[in-house]
């Protein structure tokens, strides 16, 4: 691999494939305190955390069935906290779920998105 300090480009957004855009991007900004920047009922873009997080609607979105299962996990996110517990609290309340496979429960917690996404919340990764 070669190690360069200037790139061809540049990383602009996420992307997260699901069945309602405008959910889960509600989700997801109430989660981590964004904006909306640009919504329709088929595509969302929130900003503020660097880089933007968008979410698009793919009409038979079939979630990941991880951590086995036919449908794998492709990416996720991993979110940075320095209260595990509150966090997890707060963000069940906002209609996530608890994964029952928890890898590393002390440093991380997967959770489960609305629409099946599984995405970490971890105390290891400096804010």
């Amino acid at each position: 691999m070669t190690t360069t300090t200037t790139g061809i480009a540049r990383l602009g957004a996420v992307s997260i494939d699901c069945p309602d855009p405008v959910a889960l991007g509600d989700f997801y900004q109430n989660v981590l305190g964004l904006e909306v920047m640009f919504s329709t009922e088929g595509f969302v873009a929130l900003k503020g955390a660097g880089v933007l997080l968008t979410f698009q609607k793919v009409a038979d979105h079939q979630p990941p069935s991880w951590p086995d299962g036919p449908v794998p996990k492709q990416l996720h996110l991993e979110l940075a906290t320095a209260d595990l517990d509150g966090a997890e609290e707060r963000i069940l309340a906002l209609g996530a779920s608890k994964a029952e496979t928890q890898p590393n429960p002390e440093h991380w917690r997967v959770l489960i998105d609305p629409v099946g996404h599984p995405f970490c919340i971890t105390n290891l990764i400096p804010d």
